[in-house]
């Protein structure tokens, strides 16, 4: 499952830590795993565990915490908008909703072209210029009303035909 390649990628991240903290670099390589898959799966997981001298179920638990790695296949474009409370009072809950409507899907699916995923998120640290929402866990996009999010959506469809992988960049 792990490439040679992969296992060499792990070995730059592990040799910036002392050998006895070796299990420092486990965000690294699920990053590592997710950019090379589109997402890390528990085969990947038991891969990096054993990798680093680690029990699976502890690389589990920083699969599981954070948002930014994708525990199934997701479309080309990951879309999180936060939902928490700030966003919430500030209309983050409609543009979801509007996202919904626009894109055909509930929260948390893929749309039948793979281009989209649409998932919720908690604080992305920018109550002030909500609604926010993250593309692909890199873009953030700030004061999203309903045009502006029209409008991403018809520019990442109409650069849906690019050749990206759903760990890239918008």
């Amino acid at each position: 499952m792990i490439t040679e390649a992969t296992k060499a990628r792990f070995a730059k991240e592990v040799a910036k830590y002392p050998p006895e903290q070796k299990q420092s670099a486990v965000m690294a390589c699920l990053s590592i795993v997710q950019q090379e898959l589109g997402h890390v799966s528990p085969e990947s997981e038991k891969a990096i565990a054993e990798y680093l001298g680690m029990a699976p179920m502890a690389v589990h638990e920083v699969t599981t915490f954070y948002n930014m790695y994708n525990q199934q296949p997701v479309g080309k474009y990951k879309l999180n908008v936060c939902t928490n409370l700030p966003c919430q009072l500030r209309d983050g809950q409609k543009a979801l909703k509007h996202l919904e409507g626009k894109l055909g899907i509930a929260m948390g699916e893929t749309t039948p072209d793979g281009l989209f995923t649409l998932q919720q998120c908690e604080c992305l640290g920018a109550c002030a210029d909500s609604p926010v929402m993250l593309v692909n866990d890199r873009t953030m996009c700030s004061f999203m009303s309903n045009d502006k999010l029209d409008q991403l959506i018809d520019g990442l469809r109409a650069a849906g035909g690019a050749s990206k992988s759903s760990a890239e960049q918008p």
